[in-house]
């Protein structure tokens, strides 16, 4: 710890720009020299700051043209051509529609739900808009329960790719009727006196069996992979022991082996149930027929909620979301990955920025094949800081020392809440984009990316670059 202060202190301290490349290019040489006790190339890093108004003077850059992994930092690629493509004031809608005709309080044919991609369709949200379609004088649904999904292309999505563990929140996949991230969470609640752990299961469903672990001894270490557990469509199986010293644990699962129409099935027939409806049908896939009648829709929280969930806390489930509503609100068809990258890149063409090392893959930056120029980004974040959507835009980031995935960073330093930085972390990579309010009053745009073995050892260096910029730009 005391090396990473040291670091930084030696980073903020220096005023001096030096040549790393022949090429036009210069950092700060107390920047470099971090890298270097980092043990990370000057090839390995891409850097580039620019003043966001005013001369837009370049004040540092390094392997700015160079195509790097940016991780999380794609967010703000994704973020900012929502917020300019869709607006500030888009809201998702979710329709309830009838097919077949309503006598009293029976609904006499299928109940279907039309999905656009809500990233934040979570349970109150839920509970709330089935609560609107009781309001509407259905109590029992006679048919069928039919989720019309067509606004997302259906594409095959295996969630054990991005890295062999199929469980972890973040890697559920995108769904036009995505219901509460498609996540369960166990709450395990030790009873020493009973010799037993009590599992508490949210969301609660209806018919789901969960066979609790025994209570046991020793360290906490791995106490998730002490579970032993088997999560599949019909319940879970905790085989293992939980050691009472964890005392009370959260986790928050994908259950992957329950296809997203079966979780929303069960969560259904519940949260019905419990309104005082009732319904003995089958829950399954579909489209909604052309004369299908409206009975209500629901509203999602507006765009820069959305936004400032991704930005702050590096949401990857609703940055897929928002990739593909970019696709099917702009291009009008059902959407893919791959639509709306193409849409990204027309967008970026449209205000003259360069983007021909871009590579978007899915817009959250989980990935080992997005790549994106420090240049590209830099200047994206320039156009951005110069719309009308720049307060939202800004504001979705975490502001450094106090909030989201900046909170521990850089507390003790006075760039701490003079600037609002996203940050990127995968295997072999760290990044930071974001903006700097400096100590002249101007604003820049900060970015860097490192891909290198090393790379975790490369916070000091990003962070004294925060301090840098914040005291000489």
């Amino acid at each position: 710890m005391k090396k990473i202060f040291a670091l930084s202190l030696l980073l903020s301290s220096s005023f001096l720009l030096v040549s790393v490349q022949a090429q036009e290019s210069s950092v700060p040489a107390s920047f470099s020299k971090a890298l270097q006790l980092a043990g990370i190339p000057a090839q390995s890093v891409g850097v580039y700051v620019q003043e966001v108004d005013g001369s837009g003077k370049v004040l540092a850059s390094s392997n700015a043209a160079t195509p790097f992994n940016p991780a999380s930092t794609m967010k703000l690629v994704t973020t900012d051509a929502a917020l300019e493509l869709l607006g500030p004031a888009y809201r998702w809608k979710t329709q309830a529609y009838a097919d077949g005709s309503q006598v009293g309080n029976v609904l006499q044919g299928d109940l279907i739900f039309k999905g656009n991609g809500d990233p934040k369709l979570v349970l109150e949200n839920f509970w709330l808009f089935l609560r609107q379609i009781r309001a509407k004088g259905i109590r029992d649904i006679r048919g069928n329960i039919v989720l019309d999904r067509s606004t997302f292309d259906d594409n095959a999505y295996d969630p054990s790719e991005f890295d062999g563990d199929p469980m972890k929140p973040y890697n559920v996949g995108p769904d036009a009727l995505l219901l509460n991230y498609k996540t369960l969470t166990f709450q395990f609640v030790p009873d020493a006196d009973k010799r037993q752990v009590n599992v508490l299961l949210d969301p609660p469903m209806s018919g789901y069996q969960v066979k609790p672990p025994r209570l046991g001894q020793g360290s906490c270490d791995d106490w998730q992979g002490k579970l032993q557990a088997a999560v599949d469509a019909d319940g879970a199986s905790f085989n293992g022991v939980l050691p009472a010293s964890c005392g009370e644990k959260t986790w928050y699962v994908n259950p992957y082996k329950m296809n997203s129409t079966q979780y929303f099935g069960v969560v259904f027939r519940q949260m019905w149930s419990d309104l005082g409806g009732t319904f003995s049908g089958s829950v399954k896939n579909g489209v909604t027929p052309p004369d299908a009648r409206l009975v209500t829709e629901w509203n999602s929280v507006t765009l820069p909620e959305v936004i400032r969930d991704i930005n702050k806390y590096s949401n990857n489930v609703m940055a897929r979301q928002v990739l593909l509503t970019i696709a099917s609100d702009i291009l009008k068809v059902p959407a893919t990955p791959e639509r709306g990258a193409r849409a990204i890149q027309s967008w970026l063409a449209g205000k003259g920025i360069d983007a021909s090392g871009l590579v978007i893959e899915n817009g959250s930056g989980l990935s080992r094949n997005e790549r994106i120029s420090a240049k590209t980004m830099g200047r994206m974040m320039t156009s951005a800081f110069q719309s009308p959507t720049m307060p939202e835009f800004v504001s979705s980031m975490p502001l450094v020392g106090y909030d989201g995935t900046m909170r521990k960073r850089l507390k003790d330093q006075s760039v701490a809440g003079q600037a609002h930085v996203k940050t990127g972390t995968l295997n072999d990579v760290r990044a930071i984009a974001g903006y700097v309010l400096a100590t002249s009053g101007k604003y820049y745009a900060v970015v860097c990316l490192i891909n290198h073995p090393n790379a975790p050892r490369g916070q000091a260096a990003q962070d004294g670059l925060l301090q840098w910029v914040y005291e000489n730009g």
